[in-house]
């Protein structure tokens, strides 16, 4: 099925991508431990510009599928001989038709280990020319700007009491949208290293138990 036309995407201003890029170069990124059999993916947090506004890209999963109906950033696991950069900028394209030419990686943050047994290693990458979405409708029901200035708002982040003592993360990134881990987890680290140059550590964030599939 032919992709479908999607929202109209510019580059975010110069000065902002090189403060984006000095704050992930600057992290010492945790890479997860080699596990004999552990399945890797890797996915990418686009920044972009919509109507003058800069946004992360977000997706929602289509209703069939893989994880259907969750909210995730485009990506995918990883084939065998591709690079975690290679799979996430292959992912973006095949997901919401941002092709790799049109991309520049800004650097990796920390991977999470998922409770289904993946590791997933976030690329932080920028827009560099103007460009229109398209969505692949077998794999994604919506593409979704999240404004970076919600982002990074203080009542952003809330955290609940988890299984096993770990904390529960929730962003309530608007009215009837609240992302949870692995999702939010990665948003939460990006939003902390990459925009606000905290030096914090992705770590153990607790899955609700509709994530872990």
């Amino acid at each position: 099925m032919a992709a479908s036309p999607g929202r109209q995407l510019t580059p975010v201003p110069a000065e902002l991508v090189d403060a984006v890029r000095q704050r992930v170069t600057a992290h010492r990124r945790m890479p997860a431990s080699p596990q004999p059999g552990v399945r890797r993916a890797a996915v990418a947090a686009v920044l972009a510009q919509q109507r003058d506004r800069p946004v992360v890209l977000m997706i929602k999963r289509a209703a069939r599928g893989r994880n259907p109906g969750q909210y995730a950033l485009p990506g995918g696991r990883i084939e065998d001989g591709e690079s975690d950069l290679a799979c996430a900028l292959r992912e973006t394209q095949e997901e919401i038709g941002l092709p790799a030419a049109a991309l520049e990686v800004l650097g990796r943050l920390d991977d999470f280990v998922t409770d289904s047994g993946f590791v997933i290693t976030p690329v932080v990458a920028a827009l560099t020319r103007a460009a229109r979405t398209h969505r692949a409708p077998g794999e994604v029901a919506a593409v979704l700007p999240i404004p970076l200035d919600r982002l990074v708002e203080p009542d952003l982040p809330r955290w609940r009491a988890g299984p096993d003592a770990a904390p529960l993360l929730q962003l309530p990134l608007r009215r009837g949208l609240v992302v949870h881990a692995p999702t939010g987890a990665l948003l939460w680290h990006f939003r902390e290293v990459a925009l606000l140059g905290h030096p914090h550590r992705l770590g153990t964030v607790a899955q609700p138990p509709w994530t872990r599939r």
